[in-house]
């Protein structure tokens, strides 16, 4: 982190992406003491993530899709391309709010792709290109450390012009995958009381990453277009 914001301090306009910056490290602090806090607080049901995943897949008449333990914290995460839930280690095993909620979200995403909801149709059909301009806004940092930015400005509208747009585009997933999540852990009675506030605190948390990820991307977007403005006035 130090080092990319090092890399922009010699960019034209550089103090375009502070903002997003600090939104992202703020996103990240809380997203990490909140889950940490309801990590520790078990449920007064007691399902598990995966028990409590698998509960609102079955409800939604999605009984064989799997649910599968993946190594790493907070790598939860719903495969459309497999069709299959994975959830953090954490996440499968434990009985408390975090876990539960984390569960809940990413079987939300699973209920999206059930009914074709839009959004999550065009994020998926952005996935493949949204990698390709990944990859080429690193080569453009790095290019553009060494050389002229003008240069690429042009291409690098275009590389974070598809990148803001996958960002933008994943804020409503991400908000309806949560707002599905407490529906249905409430439809189930599977949190109560005080405990569909924990999960609601824990889902907002990581809302706040996305936006902060589409923050990011504004930013830079709107840096390359200024130096491109500049350019053509030269």
């Amino acid at each position: 982190m130090t080092t990319m914001f090092a890399m922009f301090a010699f960019f034209p306009y550089w103090w375009i992406t502070i903002p997003g910056l600090l939104l992202g490290i703020y996103a990240q602090m809380r997203v990490t003491s909140t889950y940490r806090k309801y990590i520790e607080i078990p449920t007064t049901y007691g399902l598990t993530g995966a028990e409590a995943a698998r509960r609102i897949l079955d409800s939604a008449g999605l009984t064989a899709m799997p649910i599968e333990e993946v190594e790493g914290q907070l790598s939860d995460h719903y495969d459309p391309t497999k069709k299959a839930l994975f959830l953090s280690s954490d996440n499968y095993h434990n009985n408390t709010i975090a876990a539960v909620g984390v569960a809940a979200h990413e079987a939300g995403h699973a209920l999206q792709h059930k009914a074709a909801y839009a959004p999550l149709q065009i994020r998926m059909a952005l996935v493949p290109i949204t990698g390709i301009a990944s990859q080429a806004a690193i080569w453009i940092f790095i290019l553009g450390y060494f050389m002229a930015l003008a240069k690429l400005a042009t291409i690098a509208i275009v590389v974070f012009g598809i990148i803001t747009l996958f960002q933008i585009v994943t804020l409503p997933v991400e908000f309806d995958a949560s707002r599905r999540a407490k529906i249905q852990l409430d439809k189930l009675g599977i949190v109560r009381g005080e405990e569909a506030a924990g999960v609601r605190r824990v889902l907002n948390a990581a809302a706040l990453t996305y936006v902060a990820a589409m923050v990011s991307s504004l930013g830079q977007l709107l840096q390359f277009v200024l130096i491109a403005r500049d350019r053509d006035r030269d």
